[in-house]
């Protein structure tokens, strides 16, 4: 199936035709490219644009942008075909948004591809995209599922400022093999011992609570000099990023990790 995409290859943006075969993308003139799609390694979604990294002699990285409809056929052929770590499973996504649980939100049938930097969650009609980075907690839990008490593995992720929380069901061998796999993706984003200093802790803490920076010094008893110095240990660590010019934090998902992991230590 041949259809229309934009091309950004060495920072260069071509207009031209694609064709999406069973095994492979072809890149027409003047890019004139053949894509085996297990060349292909890593998969990513921002916005109306995919972002591919082919692996040849050399990696390479290619944004392609198009309509949805074409994206969408796009994203169910590569999440499919690619090189990545993949299985059949059930999945809701998204069964909870922002604390809010989503009624209309029911099992789905379809697959669990991990790559590099992404979990996906796709079928015929939908292709769910998830960030590695965005990931706040992956776990095993107990979920009824037809009147019966089953294990799944809870998925919780940033998107925006939601957090969202996903389901899959398989067999429970596979399950268990699935959250290792995740799990030890998962590893080199954690918190390490002695990242934060008690006192970081706590900032992180009322920032995850929603206060902001005024309420934050008035709280701990902190000048605007000792706030930002913590700010700039939460920056550097990864735990939290800038959304306004007076630099109020928002947590990252390594951040969130982190306070839920010590949420739990506090209840135990």
């Amino acid at each position: 199936m041949e259809v229309p995409v934009k091309v950004e290859h060495r920072g260069s943006w071509q207009a031209l035709k694609m064709d999406v075969g069973e095994t492979a993308i072809v890149l027409g003139p003047p890019l004139d490219m053949h894509i085996q799609y297990k060349s292909i390694v890593d998969l990513s979604e921002r916005g109306n644009v995919l972002i591919l990294t082919v692996k040849g002699s050399k990696e390479e990285s290619l944004k392609i942008a198009s309509v949805e409809q074409v994206r969408t056929i796009l994203k169910r052929m590569l999440v499919q075909n690619c090189s990545a770590y993949r299985l059949n499973a059930f999945f809701i996504s998204p069964a909870i948004r922002g604390g809010v649980l989503n009624t209309s939100a029911k099992w789905e049938k379809g697959a669990i591809a991990v790559l590099r930097s992404t979990l996906w969650f796709a079928n015929q009609h939908k292709q769910v995209c998830i960030p590695l980075t965005a990931v706040t907690g992956i776990q095993l839990e107990k979920k009824d599922v037809q009147g019966k008490p089953t294990d799944v593995i809870r998925v919780d992720h940033l998107e925006g400022q939601d957090l969202i929380t996903s389901f899959v069901l398989c067999p429970l061998s596979t399950l268990q093999v699935l959250l290792n796999y995740l799990q030890e993706s998962m590893k080199d984003r954690e918190m390490r011992g002695g990242e934060l200093d008690p006192v970081s802790s706590q900032v992180a803490m009322l920032i995850y609570s929603g206060m902001d920076s005024h309420g934050i010094e008035n709280m701990l008893s902190l000048t605007p000099d000792q706030l930002d110095a913590i700010f700039e240990k939460l920056l550097k660590t990864g735990t939290a990023e800038v959304v306004f010019v007076r630099r109020e934090l928002q947590l990252t998902p390594k951040g969130v990790r982190f306070i839920s992991e010590a949420l739990k230590s506090s209840t135990n």
